[in-house]
């Protein structure tokens, strides 16, 4: 296995495998703590650690690293949000302390850019689109919000490691400059500017001796891969579709707002009833859904437009994705749905647990970050998912996707 990857939630995980599989590698998404499949390139372990107790994120990180060193992975990737959600008692910088000790490095770089959804880093600041990190909608996102542009003051709360800048300056003056710039620095972790896919590039060969690295799914497009490898065919799965958005990000909406105007078929997910009478909701869900005309676009979704927004509390939340994924998985189990565009990084996880699929071969890419994949569920139905970071994709997303699995 040329790289082995831990993902810290299941959207990000399929953002990074899509990097990987457009450099033509077979790559499979692995979830949790399930075996990593033999015969692959590069595979990425999907965890749901972005938010959970440190000590949790780091032993589930620490596992999955082992099970990729055993596998025969050359290079292990830590892959977090372009966004960098974290908080000072979050888990980045516990994780790759816990990671780079496993691999017994003593360094690696810290680079979420991802130029084609606007994430940049300048003077060692994040920035998104032309705005800071702090001063973007992440400073109100309900579980981390981003009150921070600079990565070193986000990164010094977590770890004791030192914590150096290169700047853009550097990642410009060639690979060979750069990569004497990251050998000199001292142990730790290197937060390393970059603005556009040609720096991310001079990146990725800049670091191609490290064994470890760190960063946002983009810089895995530099990545220098082996001679002769491609990716194998996307398996065939039978039709019946769904998207269901757990998603609250004004690009989720826009994509509602478009899919509804371009002839789905909407409802919004009752939230009251969806915390009190859940099995009610889920079943009412279900019915809508089968009453639709074949062929139809069936579209669930919680929030369709600002009005519609409520305190996203951590019970709210939960019961979203409660019935979203309780509705996916009885539709799939009915014979119902195969094909499930999924928005909203907690709701794909909470999908993909409630299947069971234990592994996901990556197919097309449908935009920066965003893909096709395919697996098996627990009841052994072959199902087509695209899991979608609620900011991620082009308004036309829930519409056109279908085109690519025709």
């Amino acid at each position: 296995m040329y790289i082995g990857a831990i993902a810290d939630d299941f959207t990000g995980a399929t953002d990074l495998a899509t990097a990987l599989r457009e450099r033509g590698l077979r790559t499979a998404v692995v979830v949790g703590d399930h075996d990593i499949p033999p015969g692959h390139d590069a595979a990425v372990v999907a965890l749901k650690s972005r938010t959970a107790p440190v000590d949790e994120a780091v032993s589930t990180s620490v596992r999955a690293a082992d099970r990729l060193l055993a596998a025969g992975a050359r290079r292990l990737y830590v892959k977090y949000c372009s966004t960098f959600d974290s908080t000072d008692a979050g888990n980045i910088g516990p994780v790759l302390d816990a990671v780079t000790a496993r691999a017994g490095v003593d360094r690696t770089v810290v680079v979420p850019t991802f130029p084609a959804n606007g994430r940049t880093v300048r003077e060692g600041r994040l920035y998104v689109g032309d705005v800071l990190l702090e001063d973007s909608s992440m400073r109100h996102h309900p579980l981390t919000p981003m009150t921070k542009s600079r990565l070193r003051d986000i990164l010094a709360p977590q770890t004791a490691a030192t914590l150096t800048e290169i700047d853009l300056s550097t990642v410009r003056a060639g690979i060979d400059t750069l990569r004497s710039s990251i050998d000199s620095s001292p142990a730790g972790y290197l937060i390393v500017d970059a603005v556009t896919d040609d720096d991310l590039a001079a990146i990725a060969a800049a670091t191609a001796h490290l064994r470890v690295l760190s960063g946002g799914a983009a810089l895995a497009a530099g990545i220098d891969v082996p001679a002769g490898t491609s990716p194998g065919p996307f398996p065939t799965v039978e039709a019946g579709r769904l998207v269901v958005c757990g998603s609250a990000s004004s690009a989720t909406r826009a994509q509602i707002a478009h899919a509804l105007a371009h002839g789905a078929h909407g409802r919004r997910i009752d939230l009251d009833a969806a915390i009190s009478r859940p099995a009610v909701e889920i079943a009412a869900l279900a019915e809508w859904v089968r009453a639709l005309p074949v062929g139809a676009l069936p579209l669930v979704y919680s929030v369709g437009d600002p009005a519609d927004v409520r305190a996203r509390d951590g019970g709210i939340a939960a019961a979203v994705e409660h019935v979203l994924s309780a509705l996916v998985d009885h539709l799939v189990r009915a014979g119902d749905v195969h094909r499930v565009v999924v928005a909203g990084g907690e709701t794909s996880g909470a999908v993909v647990q409630a299947l069971g699929v234990e592994t996901l071969e990556i197919g097309r890419q449908l935009a920066p970050g965003v893909c096709w994949s395919a697996g098996v569920t627990a009841s052994g139905t072959a199902v087509a998912l695209v899991l979608k970071s609620g900011n991620f994709g082009a308004d036309d997303l829930f519409t056109a996707a279908w085109e690519a699995i025709a």
